[in-house]
């Protein structure tokens, strides 16, 4: 079946998506058609991505708080979930990727940040197409990464933030500096960073980065937890963080397969990288710590797990077998470092690593895309000059990077001034659990 001719929003993607799945391209120029095949993958690996935020985040993040804090991690990704939905569908999506008035090399407002034309989700009905799948599927996918991205900065703040300050941050946030770094990295010819060359095929930059930096300044501007560091504050429950783990490991092939936006040959590799990357880092990290500490951890192994999940994210449309290997075995080792050696000099309450993980795993991989993406070393791109390249990949790291330090930091710091962002002291040794939401994670 035929559908409409695409408008100009639109063929953007199909040009934007294209360039990461070469097979996808209409080189005809004829109306896009639907694909069942794309589509039923699309489908799973929507589901697949929200899995991720609701259990998997939520366990894993659950597990590593202390027993008096559960449920409010818990409470936090799910009331995310449900506020992103909602903002996303008012005017996140047609920010992100309305592209209406940007043209390439033209350096205007529309290369930072989309129009309001799909607001409310206008004109996104049934017939609408985004390559070869329904335009509501794609913006229902694209829905599901705006939602993990705050909820993974939860893990900075955990056990200190108000509920009605968090609530407020986040809408804030997504709002200001998720969506434009979203446009300006995938929104196609137009965009900032994609104008640039800056390679990120699954959120590098957009979630990870974003993620990590906004983490580790939430965690600076509210100080540390009552007791940091002299009080131990182990995680209470490291079963249920080890089935987190394994949740969000299953659900990242939705993440990064998912990206290809069909079921063709570059989702085939971006499974099978995403699956070699992250095995690596999980190795990398426990026998880092192995070899630190004398015995290898759980805590450590799911860890570096996720490490190579974030890093592999940037590269996994266009690295091979042999990049993805690097890749995860530099970002276990480095994440490690940073969530050990580096947390404990210079003393910052990051609660659950989340800088430490996905800042630093992210970085990684956003960089040496630009090494590991050249066909020399397996990648899909041809003649690449990776010094080029690479400056490239840098550009795009430090852009975000500040962009989202300065906003989240701004952000932060009108909030706490208004509606203050921590519990009082009290509060914190009662644990959140029950000074915010009047209720216990288990009633022994």
């Amino acid at each position: 079946m035929i559908f409409s001719t695409p408008n100009k929003t639109t063929t953007r993607l199909l040009l934007a998506f294209a360039a990461c799945s070469p097979a996808l391209a209409l080189a005809d120029g004829t109306a896009p058609t639907l694909n069942s095949g794309d589509t039923a993958w699309m489908l799973t690996a929507t589901a697949l991505v929200l899995f991720m935020t609701i259990p998997g985040l939520s366990l894993f993040y659950a597990g590593m708080v202390r027993s008096k804090n559960v449920l409010s991690v818990m409470m936090q990704c799910f009331a995310i979930t449900s506020l992103v939905t909602v903002l996303w569908m008012m005017y996140g999506y047609s920010m992100a990727f309305d592209t209406t008035g940007m043209e390439k090399g033209v350096t205007n407002l529309n290369s930072f940040i989309g129009g309001l034309s799909k607001a409310f989700l206008s004109g996104v009905g049934v017939d609408s197409l985004t390559l070869t799948v329904p335009e509501t599927v794609f913006m229902t996918f694209q829905m599901t990464f705006a939602i993990i991205t705050p909820a993974l900065i939860v893990g900075a703040f955990a056990e200190r933030m108000k509920f009605s300050a968090m609530l407020w941050f986040m809408a804030i946030w997504v709002t200001v500096v998720y969506v434009p770094i979203a446009h300006m990295v995938w929104s196609g010819d137009g965009g900032y960073l994609w104008d640039l060359g800056v390679l990120d095929f699954a959120g590098g930059t957009v979630v990870h980065i974003n993620a990590g930096i906004a983490g580790l300044v939430a965690a600076l501007v509210l100080g540390k937890r009552k007791g940091f560091p002299t009080t131990a504050m182990p995680p209470h429950n490291l079963t249920m963080t080890l089935v987190g783990a394994s949740m969000l490991w299953v659900g990242w092939f939705g993440f990064n397969a998912g990206s290809a936006v069909a079921a063709n040959g570059t989702a085939g590799m971006a499974m099978a990288v995403t699956q070699i990357a992250t095995g690596a880092a999980a190795l990398a990290w426990m026998f880092s710590e192995w070899l630190t500490h004398g015995k290898p951890s759980v805590l450590g192994i799911a860890s570096g797990a996720v490490a190579g999940l974030v890093a592999i994210t940037p590269a996994s449309g266009y690295v091979g077998p042999i990049g993805a290997l690097a890749i995860g075995l530099a970002a276990g080792m480095l994440a490690f470092i940073a969530s050990t050696k580096l947390k404990r000099a210079l003393g910052y309450d990051d609660s659950l690593d989340v800088f430490g993980v996905h800042a630093v795993a992210g970085i990684t991989g956003a960089l040496l895309t630009g090494v590991f993406a050249a066909s020399t070393f397996g990648g899909s791109k041809a003649d690449l000059d990776i010094g080029g390249q690479l400056w490239h990949q840098f550009i795009g790291v430090a852009v975000t990077g500040a962009y989202c330090a300065i906003a989240t930091f701004i952000i932060l710091k009108a909030l706490d001034a208004i509606v203050g962002l921590r519990v009082t002291e009290e509060q914190e040794t009662e644990g959140l659990d029950i000074s915010q939401h009047n209720e216990r994670g288990y009633n022994l």
